[in-house]
């Protein structure tokens, strides 16, 4: 039984809501309840955590650059909401749940991404309203349908009450960053928000660990720290025509496929480091397309707990780098909060995308609902 799709709308006023994030990483589904009306956040709650295990990431693995129907799709998306459906029991008090799913491909060139997980599903099993399907809206109206954070870290500025432009840097399995003006009154206005994806994050360093040595990330940063960078290999990564295209854009997690056969013969701490470089050389010319530099470089996403990766950010950047907790946030849990926030701006009929976010022609909504 799947739950009835409608746009009806939560109660006034701020809401307590839940989202989740199962991103590229592959590591389980983050949890968080936030307080919102949907603009302004007033408040966090709970948080949870769910790991996937290794059988299920395979499962999930197998099924990476496949769409709706092809083989292992299916099996994923099962795999995808019974985990989220485990870290739903027993949440009380939600009115509404923002569920991302699973992303498995993205070809904004195409017009077409894939989110693997049904929220009717959803909806129906765990007895909440679930706002789903983030993207399809905005890429349906020319926009990348990526990254769909930026509003949440616009409204995060102005909840740690920043008076001047401040950028939020995630690295996840992919980077991307937003430059956001608190200044302004909606996060939609032009200037309120540009953001564009930067290049490959962890996903390189993450799937070399795993394939070499079983681990799932260079804990702590070792290997970066030890390793020697590959100075030539990092200079034909950013010469890349992606970096040089005029944002927005936005990437899927295997699009720079060439760069793990660039560092194989590399033994492992070399080919961290320099993916590591790779990935600090790809923010570095991401700053180069921001139309001014922000007072604060807010790093969330898993790469933040990379000693050597922060090191090397703030060598190409030539300017400090905090991680989010400098400014009191969570940055294990702001990309599960981001979707609960945009839950509530679909529930309440406000956009979730501008042209400044994901190059669309217009501010637009997205998302689709089912209730109960």
């Amino acid at each position: 039984m799947k739950g009835k799709s409608d746009r009806r709308g939560v109660g006034p006023g701020p809401v307590r809501v839940a989202g989740a994030m199962s991103g590229t990483s592959m590591d389980g589904v983050d949890l968080a309840v936030i307080e919102t009306d949907g603009i302004a956040v007033t408040g966090f709650g709970e948080t949870r955590y769910r790991s996937y295990s290794e059988a299920e990431r395979a499962v999930i693995r197998a099924a990476l650059g496949r769409w709706p129907g092809q083989a292992d799709v299916a099996e994923a998306a099962r795999v995808v909401e019974d985990a989220h459906l485990e870290a739903l029991a027993g949440l009380e008090g939600a009115e509404a749940f923002g569920f991302h799913g699973q992303t498995l491909a993205h070809d904004p060139d195409g017009h077409r991404t894939h989110q693997a997980g049904d929220g009717g599903r959803i909806a129906a099993e765990a007895g909440v309203t679930t706002v789903w399907d983030f993207r399809s809206n905005d890429m349906q109206l020319g926009g990348q349908g990526a990254p769909l954070a930026p509003f949440y870290h616009w409204a995060l500025a102005r909840f740690i009450e920043a008076t001047r432009p401040v950028a939020f840097l995630n690295l996840g399995g992919v980077g991307n960053i937003t430059l956001v003006d608190p200044r302004i009154d909606r996060p939609e206005l032009p200037g309120a928000c540009l953001a564009f994806d930067t290049g490959p994050a962890n996903a390189p360093i993450d799937d070399l660990m795993r394939a070499r040595r079983g681990e799932a990330f260079d804990r702590d940063g070792v290997l970066t720290q030890a390793g020697q960078v590959d100075a030539e290999t990092v200079a034909v990564f950013l010469d890349d025509l992606y970096f040089r295209k005029i944002p927005p854009k936005s990437l899927d997690r295997d699009g720079f496929p060439a760069l793990a056969g660039w560092v194989a013969k590399m033994d492992d701490a070399d080919a961290v480091a320099t993916l590591a470089a790779c990935c600090a050389g790809a923010v570095a010319q991401a700053m180069e397309h921001l139309p001014l530099l922000p007072e604060r470089i807010l790093v969330t996403g898993g790469g933040r707990r990379n000693p050597g990766l922060m090191e090397m950010l703030a060598v190409a950047l030539d300017r400090p780098v905090e991680p989010v907790e400098a400014a009191g946030l969570d940055g294990d849990f702001l990309e599960a909060q981001a979707f609960a926030y945009l839950a509530v701006r679909v529930l309440r009929g406000l956009p979730t995308s501008a042209p400044g976010t994901t190059g669309v022609a217009a501010a637009v909504g997205g998302g689709r609902v089912s209730r109960v």
